[in-house]
C-alpha cells in the first residue's frame, strides 16, 4: 500500500501538482490489489499520447470477447457499469469460447510477471493500464514503456496481411484475438 507521502510524491511526478483540487481519485479493493490510489488527470477517452492510437476502446474489447472470459469479474466498480453491459465475462473460470475468435491466445499471468512485463501498479497487465488510461490516469514512464509495447504488437497486423486473403477471419485466429486483446481491431484486416 502506498503512502501518503508517496502518493503525494506521484502526483508531483505526473505535473498535476499545479492542476485544479478537482481530480478525481480512484480508490482500488479487489483481489488482486488492496488500498491502490490513483488520480484521473485527463478525461476519459482524451487526451492520449498521439502516439497511441488504439482501435477499439476497452468496454468494445470487453463485448466482442477477449482474454477468455475472465478479465475484470471482481473489478468492476473501479471502471463505468456500461463497460459491463454486453461484457463477455465467464463468472466461474477461463472460457476462451468466449473470445470474439473462440480461441486461447493469451499467456498465464505467471510468465509477464517472469518476463518483467508487469508494472506493480497494474498486477492485471496490459490492458488493466489501458482501461486506467483510458479513464484518464496518467504515469508518464510507464505509459511510455506500454505505449511502446503496443506498437511492437503490430508486427502481428503485417503478418496476417501478408498471410491471409483480406476479410478471411478463420485465418490465424490466435493471431487476430491476440490484437484484439491489444485494442486493435484484427476483424476489419
Amino acid at each position: 500500500m502506498a503512502t501518503r507521502g508517496a502518493f503525494a510524491a506521484a502526483i508531483r511526478s505526473t505535473g498535476l501538482a499545479a492542476m485544479p483540487k478537482r481530480l478525481k481519485i480512484v480508490r482500488v479493493n479487489d483481489k488482486m490489489q488492496r488500498g491502490y490510489r490513483y488520480v484521473l488527470a485527463a478525461p476519459i477517452g482524451r487526451n492520449f499520447d498521439p502516439e497511441f492510437r488504439p482501435e477499439l476502446m476497452p468496454k468494445e474489447m470487453l463485448a466482442l470477447g477477449v482474454f477468455c472470459g475472465k478479465y475484470m469479474t471482481d473489478c468492476r466498480k473501479e471502471f463505468p457499469a456500461s463497460w459491463f453491459a454486453h461484457a463477455r465475462l465467464s463468472p466461474s473460470g477461463r472460457d476462451c469460447s468466449l473470445n470474439y475468435f473462440g480461441v486461447d491466445a493469451s499467456q498465464p499471468l505467471s510468465v509477464w510477471r517472469d518476463n518483467g512485463w508487469i508494472h506493480h501498479n497494474d498486477p492485471r497487465g496490459w490492458f488493466q493500464w489501458y482501461c486506467r488510461y483510458y479513464m484518464g490516469r496518467r504515469m508518464p514512464q510507464e505509459d511510455a514503456r506500454q505505449i511502446k509495447r503496443w506498437k511492437a504488437i503490430r508486427r502481428h497486423v503485417a503478418q496476417i496481411k501478408k498471410h491471409c486473403e483480406p476479410g478471411d477471419q478463420m485465418c490465424r485466429p490466435r493471431q487476430r484475438q491476440a490484437l484484439l486483446h491489444w485494442a486493435y481491431d484484427s476483424r476489419t484486416i
